[in-house]
């Protein structure tokens, strides 16, 4: 399980995206899981293409890019296929391990894994130079390793976002413009708010699984902490401190005074309890302000967004974790040069290309190049959308990017807070089974020979 996948995989299935019959092939033939020669009897290139199902928006933006591509040249066909999400991980590796993986290919989370397995072609030499340059500061630690390039961003997404309702904010005499900045006014507004709740209703709807919290709480274990789950070296668990601790018994606190619902109204990705207003707060990633717009159309003039409280004594950057979502090229593609100039037209050239996406999805994602931030920005729907400016200035500048050691390591932390939470083990006692635990993946896994070097 990786970070984003957890995320998409519910999108999927709440977005209700009907997905026609699939061709799962491999690298252009016809026969899943075979491959294709490098051209026809035309000259033309056949390269696969697979990206996972997404929002209706974006997969319409998937299915033009392609089409466009195929029409703006006639020496490289590519072939667009989606593949659900909860089907992705067994198509991939089945074709990954028959060495017939699709020569592109969307990536969540970090590439550390697949770049140590080989799985991933450097980018260097298949993609401008001017390209890879483009990529700006935030998006450089999930795109490249040791300063080599393998994967090209599409987006990057804070994934802990604080959404409020500002008429119930207003009934409760809480500042609706302004979201509370730290734990402790959190709190405080959560005091003013409960008792003017419905039954049924509820102050905030924050992470409540040990796997959420595994994916989208580690700028908040920054925040706390000044560090996430491992020491710099990968050599021993680094959760055993007060910063841990402190953020565990927040959370423990928002449970043990009944903010929070005891069992989730709806999927932390999703803003269903949101816009059925049965939470003041909300905590979600940035793409549920596209939810909010779509589904609950009348709440978008009602709705604040900020970044997420800060812990006492923290650094001042945001307690969000960025996510992302790249394009790869698979290692052993007969067609790599092809698959580079795909990548670099669709995504890494014009701006205009990838401008429609982000208006789609209205203006709920980070854009990872600036001439792509400044024409969706100069986009005429973008002073309908103010969220924009939050999230891409106030919050992503400073977040911090998902970690690259295993998802084992974040997956025992997220258990800690779980357990910590819902009052099933002390502070100390949950930190000391995670810490068994994630010095079982660091000799198991042997961490040490694979930390990162900067």
């Amino acid at each position: 399980m990786r970070i984003t996948r957890t995320r998409r995989a519910v999108i999927a299935a709440v977005g209700a995206v009907t997905v026609g019959t699939l061709a799962l092939s491999g690298c252009g033939s016809s026969t899943p899981g075979e491959s294709a020669d490098s051209g026809d009897e035309s000259g033309v290139t056949t390269i696969q293409f697979w990206h996972r199902t997404f929002t209706p928006v974006e997969n319409e933006w998937y299915e033009n890019i392609v089409k466009e591509f195929n029409e703006s040249q006639d020496e490289i066909k590519v072939v667009d296929t989606e593949v659900p999400a909860d089907a992705w991980d067994q198509k991939m590796k089945a074709a990954q391990a028959a060495g017939k993986a699709p020569d592109v290919y969307t990536h969540p989370g970090s590439i550390q894994d697949a770049v140590n397995a080989g799985q991933l072609h450097e980018l260097d030499g298949i993609v401008p130079a001017d390209a890879l340059e483009e990529i700006i500061d935030a998006a450089k630690p999930v795109s490249e390793i040791d300063g080599t390039y393998y994967a090209y961003p599409l987006l990057l997404e804070p994934q802990a976002v604080l959404f409020w309702n500002k008429d119930l904010l207003d009934a409760a005499g809480v500042d609706s413009e302004n979201g509370p900045e730290t734990w402790d006014e959190l709190m405080a507004a959560c005091e003013k708010i409960q008792p003017t709740l419905a039954s049924g209703q509820y102050c905030i709807s924050p992470a409540q699984d040990a796997a959420t919290f595994a994916w989208s709480s580690v700028g908040q274990q920054y925040n706390f902490a000044g560090h996430t789950a491992l020491t710099d070296d990968w050599t021993a668990p680094n959760i055993d401190d007060d910063g841990y601790r402190a953020m565990m018994e927040q959370y423990k606190a928002l449970w043990d005074n009944g903010y929070m619902p005891k069992q989730p109204l709806a999927a932390y990705v999703e803003g269903k309890d949101f816009g059925e207003q049965k939470v003041a707060f909300k905590v979600s990633g940035s793409w549920m302000m596209s939810e909010i717009g779509s589904d609950y159309a009348d709440l978008l003039g009602k709705t604040g967004i900020g970044a997420f409280p800060n812990a006492e004594g923290s650094d001042g950057r945001t307690a969000t974790t960025l996510g992302n979502f790249k394009w790869v090229v698979d290692a052993k593609t007969a067609n790599a040069e092809a698959a580079g100039e795909f990548l670099s037209w669709a995504i890494a050239g014009d701006p205009e290309n990838v401008v429609p996406f982000f208006v789609n999805t209205q203006f709920t994602k980070v854009p990872v190049r600036q001439s792509v931030q400044d024409a969706v920005a100069d986009d005429e729907a973008a002073a309908d959308a103010p969220w924009s400016d939050v999230i891409v200035n106030d919050i992503a500048p400073t977040a911090i990017p998902e970690p690259t050691y295993p998802w084992d390591v974040s997956l025992a932390v997220g258990t800690a807070f779980e357990s910590v939470m819902k009052g099933a083990a002390s502070a100390d006692d949950a930190i000391k089974t995670a810490n068994a635990a994630i010095q079982t993946v660091i000799d198991r896994d042997g961490l040490a020979d694979k930390a990162p070097k900067n």
